[in-house]
């Protein structure tokens, strides 16, 4: 009977160690890491450009007055700044498209030639930035301006309203600039382009273009009747793209 028990006893612990060996094992399988090649890539960088012609323009125009009464300056400097907002009206400008940029008032003592205190002008300037959209009334405007009293034009900037066809344009020709190069470099080093792995794209802000600068008597002598040329803009997108390699 006694023998009988320990032939038990051994089998349960035999078939007890057998089980834990079968469950044992798949988990080593499990564990076992996967030997998978790194995926090889090319990293390249393209650009397109494209050449657009303004149909909208920027103008800082303002009123620059001077005295030793600061009220008195002040309320000459309003006067003139509404006579000038009143031409840029009269001149086509739409109201929404005049917009105050800076109004200050700044006390400027004046010295003698032994560094004596003789007394305080006070300046104030009174700008506005216009929005033009018919750019062959530009030099029109500047000289109803200046008639009505501006005598600071600080400059002219051109811009294209509606950019998205030229966007579009320069973003297939960043494109087919970086595919061009990724062919070129592949084919240079033996290997042949895959998947495209991602795509970034950079830019898209057309370089404004600035037509002048000045001021003070600059403005009343030069601006009026001065013959515009807008000329073009240019827009450029950069793209960066990581192509797959076999």
């Amino acid at each position: 009977m006694r023998t009988h028990k320990l032939i038990s006893l051994f089998s349960l612990i035999l078939l007890a160690a057998l089980a834990l060996t079968a469950c044992g094992t798949p988990a080593l399988a499990q564990s076992e890491p996967t030997s998978e090649p790194p995926v090889r890539t090319l990293r390249v960088n393209g650009s397109g450009q494209v050449f657009i012609s303004p149909d909208i323009a920027y103008i800082s125009i303002g009123v620059h007055t001077e005295g030793e009464e600061a009220a008195s300056v002040v309320a000459d400097n309003n006067d003139q700044a509404a006579e000038l907002v009143a031409a840029l009206e009269d001149a086509g400008v739409a109201e929404k498209d005049i917009q105050t940029t800076n109004f200050s008032i700044s006390p400027r003592q004046e010295y003698d030639d032994q560094g004596n205190l003789q007394g305080i002008t006070y300046v104030v300037d009174n700008s506005v930035n216009v929005t033009v959209r018919d750019l062959e009334s530009i030099g029109d405007l500047l000289d109803a301006a200046v008639q009505a009293g501006a005598n600071a034009v600080n400059g002219i900037s051109f811009d294209v309203s509606d950019k998205v066809s030229a966007l579009s344009q320069a973003r297939q020709a960043a494109v087919e600039n970086a595919r061009a190069q990724a062919e070129e470099l592949a084919d240079a080093a033996g290997v042949e382009l895959g998947a495209i792995q991602s795509i970034n794209s950079y830019g898209g802000f057309p370089t404004p273009v600035e037509f002048a600068r000045g001021g003070g008597a600059i403005a009343q002598e030069a601006a009026a009747n001065v013959p515009i040329s807008p000329g073009q803009n240019s827009l450029t997108v950069d793209v960066e793209i990581v192509y797959e390699i076999q």
